[in-house]
Formats: structure tokens, sequence, C-alpha cells
């Protein structure tokens, strides 16, 4: 996990907050993709690449932060 901790933390935040946002309008595609996930209605290839598109950044801020955490960092 060290690839992890070399991970500059700004510039991911910035990353993972635009694209879990975008596009702005209507209603961001994350939140879409999480509502037809929850709706058992996430089956088609494109949608599921979407949804690790758009979430893949702000997982890997959110497990760079939880690992500092728990690592006192």
């Amino acid at each position: 996990m060290k690839w992890l901790h070399r991970l500059p933390t700004m510039p991911l935040a910035v990353i993972a907050v635009l694209l879990a946002l975008a596009p702005f309008s209507p209603e961001p595609h994350l939140w879409q993709k999480l509502k037809m996930l929850a709706a058992g209605e996430l089956t088609r290839p494109i949608d599921i690449f979407d949804l690790f598109m758009h979430g893949g950044p702000l997982g890997l801020l959110l497990l760079k932060l939880g690992l500092g955490t728990k690592k006192g960092e």
C-alpha cells in the first residue's frame, strides 16, 4: 500500500470531487449510478464502467484518508 501513501492528497481530492460531481446538471453521474445500483437497475456494462470512473477516485481518496488516520498520520 506504499503507492497509496505516495499519492498526493490535494490533487487526488480535486480530481475526486470534480469527477464525483460531473456533470453538474441535471444530476451528477455518480449519484445517478448509485440510485440505479440501489434500485437493481445497474446492469449495462457502460453504466458499471461509469460508476467506477466517477466513483473510483473518491474511493481512493477515502481509502487514503482512512488509512492515514488509522496510522495516526
